[in-house]
């Protein structure tokens, strides 16, 4: 099997299922919530480091005749609700406040890790900004397969369209879209790492793929049903299915960029744990956001995020559903205000706190076996942003 057929074939299973220093720089449950502007430094300030901005990293492909096609093709869409749409607009018009940040994770590990003794020196004139040409593309290959993702995930029922979303012509027209686009942009992900040329990068980066695949199965098999909430599936199962949706192309991702500099196990352990501890803790940070800023809004929670899933922990199963029923409104209806409510006002909520603060610090320790540099830093703020409340 070719190294591009073991990268390609997960796809169809996605078509089948639709230290002291660190002890006194550990993350405070009282650290204040970051700003925009905050959030937007800790991104710029990387990129410099790094040598360019994390939108270039697949501009090559986003630039190509064949992507800007497609782009024509999705402009008939607008003036109806699909999805595909605002995973469009977001690239352009929401990148601060996405985390489009695996690429760029990737190049200030390899930075931070620099060179191993291992390296063939003839292998150094290869490196600009202390970052390998081959990382370089990796980063842009990471970027690639989360992009081709958000895109097939924009995929609508159409069984369950209501008038207002658009024509159903339309709604279907976006579905084909969203399956050509997303499989454009993940053939040139697989032929740019076949070009790598590293059949162990192939293999991590492919069984990234694979994890991907399972991980929004699992999703989508806990999603809610019309009228019913959340199976109690526990947090250790939770943990599980996030890492593999959320986490696992970054881990491998970094564990990958540590292969291609030909640094050793340990090296490449701790930047796999450092990527996998820092998506938990994003993940985290994400879900408890409804729960601790603002008003609500009606449709700002997941049933499945942390905060439920260990609200159902602390109180059982029983005592969880007795609350959804206490919430239930005429015609089999629940109040989600009386539910976020609830939750905020058991442990789940300050569970999750713990639980972020706890994988943001795990991944802060991986970073000691790196030397102190610009690009650790970066590595740190990063955490530190995603783990503010």
């Amino acid at each position: 099997m070719t190294a591009i057929q073991r990268c390609l074939r997960p796809i169809g299973m996605l078509r089948h299922r639709a230290s002291s220093y660190y002890a006194n720089r550990k993350i405070s449950l009282f650290s204040g919530s970051p700003s925009a502007s905050q959030w937007s430094k800790v991104v710029s300030d990387a990129e410099k480091i790094v040598g360019y901005p994390t939108s270039f990293m697949s501009l090559r492909c986003l630039l190509s005749d064949e992507l800007s096609n497609i782009a024509m093709q999705v402009r008939k869409l607008v003036g109806t609700k699909h999805p595909l749409l605002n995973t469009a607009r977001a690239f352009v018009y929401d990148s601060r406040n996405n985390l489009q940040m695996r690429g760029l994770v990737v190049l200030l590990i390899s930075k931070a890790a620099g060179p191993s003794k291992a390296a063939d020196h003839s292998f150094q004139h290869d490196m600009v900004s202390g970052i390998y040409s081959s990382q370089r593309s990796l980063a842009e290959i990471t970027e690639l397969i989360h992009t081709a993702f958000l895109v097939h995930r924009g995929i609508v029922n159409i069984g369950e369209l209501k008038t207002c979303d658009g024509p159903i012509k339309d709604m279907q027209f976006g579905n084909k879209m969203a399956i050509l686009s997303g499989d454009f942009l993940l053939a040139n992900a697989c032929t740019g790492l076949a070009q790598l040329q590293n059949t162990k990068v192939v293999e991590l980066v492919s069984s990234a793929i694979g994890d991907l695949v399972q991980g929004i199965y699992y999703e989508n098999s806990y999603l809610p049903e019309k009228n019913t909430f959340t199976d109690d599936i526990g947090i250790a199962n939770w943990m599980e299915h996030i890492f593999l949706s959320h986490g696992a192309l970054l881990a491998k991702s970094c564990k990958a960029a540590m292969e291609l500099a030909k640094h050793d196990s340990e090296v490449q352990s701790m930047a796999f744990q450092y990527g996998k501890h820092m998506s938990l803790s994003y993940k985290l940070y994400s879900d408890i956001q409804p729960f601790v800023n603002g008003k609500f809004s009606g449709t700002s929670f997941s049933l499945n995020s942390a905060p439920v899933v260990l609200h159902q922990d602390s109180v059982g199963r029983e005592e969880w559903m007795q609350q959804i029923k206490q919430a239930q409104l005429k015609g089999n209806l629940v109040d989600l205000a009386k539910v976020q409510e609830t939750i905020k006002a058991g442990k789940g909520v300050s569970s999750a706190i713990d639980l972020c603060h706890y994988h943001g610090n795990k991944a802060l320790e991986t970073l000691q076996c790196f030397p102190p540099s610009e690009a650790r830093t970066a590595l740190e703020n990063i955490v530190y942003a995603v783990t503010r409340f």
